[in-house]
């Protein structure tokens, strides 16, 4: 008999809410985090502000954690695309969906710690920290673990490894997982700033000839950067003042938000695609940035590792409720039939967008200004990619409905 029925590897956002949506599951769940636990008091490394769809959304919701994130999260009411220097836009308004936002912007400590707490209540789960996995060994009942917490060397056992470790996944590497990889030779500029004319609840994608220029409404007229610039331009605009940060920025963007002021640290990081071939193996599932990491264009990654999230979640309830083992084939095979071919199908869409919005010639040119043009007149296509963008395409899992998991037993 295995130790654990799940263990998963990497605490943050991804780990920390498969952890979170299987609390009340009769499973024995371990967490392996590296990074000590923070005080809800103590800064934070990850200073990050996520754009989440409406069924990102959702999700946590049906895992019980919106309501401590829901005070700092500022909805996505519209959005406003458009090629920088060309004729072509197109805008999107949640009211022509039916529904009260496309998403939502989140600061990550907001989910980290509401997931953090939602953790310490759960009695079935062990949350290891900081703690690193050393080595693993499949057998045909279960994984064996070497398990490193603090300075002492710990031997556990569980019916399923859930590799959720982010897009340098150890657990990806030690396995020699075939991963196809683009670099898009760009860079994504990270900070926020101050609009002086804020349109609350509308968010800007402003696609330019280095890749897109995200701004994303924040609360108190404040807006989330995202600047997809060339690797040649990172050093400069790192180290600009922060005058001349905003006057590039200013140049770039435009006057929709009036003047922008009061940038706060940038930071950059580059850009690639990596998409494993093979998530699922022998008592083994790579999960979220682990098994796709994507462009940042219409902020599909961490969306998408969420959808793995709610579907994983099904699958691991649905064999609970009949008793049957976590990581059999069977529930494996459950949760491949969930995610469908969502993976590959946004990993494709966002690399499209990426490449097609940054190609120079005059012929792509015309078409995409033509596609912008043609969206915003067609309500039809703005309904099927709104769906898309917002993570309510096809069969939805309980969690992505916004319901908790059932744990009636069958």
């Amino acid at each position: 008999m295995a130790e654990f029925d799940v263990v998963i590897v990497g605490g943050g956002l991804v780990g920390g809410s498969l952890a979170s949506a299987l609390h009340d599951l009769p499973l024995r769940v371990a967490l392996i985090e590296s990074a000590p636990v923070r005080a809800s008091n103590q800064p934070s490394p990850d200073e990050r502000v996520i754009a989440l769809s409406l069924g990102s959304r959702r999700i946590f919701g049906g895992l019980g954690v919106w309501p401590a994130i829901a005070p700092v999260a500022e909805p996505i009411l519209s959005v406003h695309v458009s090629d920088r220097g060309h004729c072509g836009f197109s805008r999107l308004d949640r009211r022509e969906e039916g529904v009260e936002a496309f998403g939502y912007v989140t600061p990550a400590r907001a989910m980290d710690l509401a997931l953090q707490e939602s953790l310490e209540q759960a009695p079935n789960i062990q949350t290891l920290r900081p703690a690193r996995l050393l080595d693993h060994r499949v057998g045909a009942d279960g994984v064996e673990l070497d398990i490193q917490v603090g300075g002492e060397r710990r031997h556990v056992t569980t019916r399923l490894l859930v590799a959720a470790d982010g897009g340098d996944s150890s657990v990806r590497e030690r396995l020699g997982l075939q991963v196809d990889e683009h670099d898009y030779g760009q860079d994504a500029v990270i900070t926020t700033v101050l609009a002086d004319r804020p349109h609350p609840g509308r968010a800007f994608e402003r696609f330019t000839d280095t890749g897109p220029l995200a701004m994303l409404p924040m609360p108190g007229g404040r807006y989330s950067v995202v600047w997809t610039c060339r690797p040649t331009e990172t050093t400069g605009l790192l180290s600009l003042t922060e005058a001349d940060f905003v006057a590039r920025l200013q140049a770039r963007f435009g006057w929709r938000l009036g003047r922008l002021s009061a940038p706060s640290r940038r930071q950059a990081h580059p850009l690639k695609l990596k998409l494993v071939r093979e998530t699922i193996h022998e008592r083994l599932v790579l999960i979220g940035n682990a098994a796709h990491t994507l462009h940042p264009v219409a902020g599909q990654g961490f969306n998408l590792g969420l959808r793995d999230v709610a579907a994983l979640a099904e699958a691991l309830g649905e064999a609970a409720r009949h008793g049957r083992d976590a990581g059999a084939s069977s529930t494996l095979a459950d949760y491949a039939r969930w995610r469908g071919r969502d993976q590959a199908d946004t990993a494709r869409l966002t690399d499209t967008l990426a490449r097609l919005f940054v190609a120079p010639w005059r012929p792509v040119r015309i078409a995409r200004n033509l596609g912008l043009l043609g969206l915003d007149l067609l309500p039809t296509a703005r309904h099927r990619l709104a769906r898309r963008f917002m993570g309510l395409d096809g069969s939805l899992p309980r969690l992505a409905r916004g319901l908790p998991l059932e744990t009636r037993h069958v």
